[in-house]
């Protein structure tokens, strides 16, 4: 489609605009993390790097992190084995049910994340009687990651055609040949996406964390009980310039590896 010179500035325009709109409470917060003030006022009358020592200093702050990442990893490996097998059985065989089983597995990232909570609270309290912490943490992450990789991988076989499986088990292959062989080369970039977008969404997860972590702080709940605190502004400033870095990394990676061609030319 040929743009004219003026559609073409419009849509340049409207673009900056949106990248803004997007961009520029994240980088007044990065900014706010130089601010030699405890007060937050602006324009900053100077800047500093000595919350930066005081954030790696904070014990509560690292122990948050590390509980984080903790979660994020249990989370990530659930979501990539349940959302590989139920996207393999939707993609490549045909039941009843099926498509009502893409719709229910895919509801719960769309649900409200207090709704969510309030189910698995008082799953995990009353029905189950388990402790809250790291494992319900886990589980209740679990929950909406495997949308994301159920998503990236059951869009990849779809692309891939069923023919080289096929074709794999008529020259003799096993199972698990063909599924080393023939599945996995096809799938890897799809799920190296869809493990990175789930990392950073268990990673970044409050609401749902609120209700099934106990006694337990994960990094964003950390910021959260830490924000009214004016002498631990500055801090938390910090780790939320952090946690955005930290967040771009596996978002950035996923983005690219989605946009992947796909198919065995792009998996070899």
């Amino acid at each position: 489609m040929i743009l004219s010179p003026a559609t073409r500035l419009v849509l340049r325009v409207l673009s900056a605009l949106t990248l803004l709109f997007i961009w520029i409470p994240l980088v007044i917060v990065g900014l706010y993390a130089f601010n030699d003030s405890r007060v937050q006022s602006w324009p900053l009358k100077g800047f500093t790097l000595e919350w930066f020592s005081k954030a790696l200093d904070n014990e509560g702050a690292r122990d948050a992190l590390f509980f984080s990442v903790r979660v994020a990893l249990g989370a990530t490996l659930v979501a990539l084995l349940l959302g590989t097998l139920l996207s393999l059985a939707v993609a490549r065989y045909r039941f009843f049910g099926r498509e009502s089983l893409s719709f229910l597995v895919i509801l719960p990232i769309a649900l409200p994340g207090i709704v969510t909570g309030m189910a698995l609270n008082a799953t995990f309290t009353q029905f189950l009687g388990v402790d809250l912490g790291f494992t319900t943490v886990v589980i209740a992450h679990a929950t909406f990651c495997i949308v994301v990789v159920y998503n990236n991988v059951v869009a990849r076989l779809r692309r891939n055609a069923r023919s080289f499986e096929e074709a794999s088990a008529d020259l003799g292959a096993s199972t698990w040949q063909t599924a080393r062989d023939v599945l996995f080369p096809a799938m890897r970039t799809a799920l190296l996406a869809g493990g990175l977008l789930a990392f950073a969404l268990s990673f970044d997860e409050v609401i749902v964390t609120t209700f099934t972590a106990g006694a337990d702080q994960t990094l964003p709940i950390w910021i959260l009980n830490n924000l009214s605190r004016p002498n631990q502004l500055p801090v938390v400033n910090v780790v939320a310039l952090f946690v955005i870095v930290l967040s771009f990394i596996p978002v950035y990676a996923a983005s690219r590896l989605a946009s992947d061609s796909g198919g065995f030319s792009g998996a070899r």
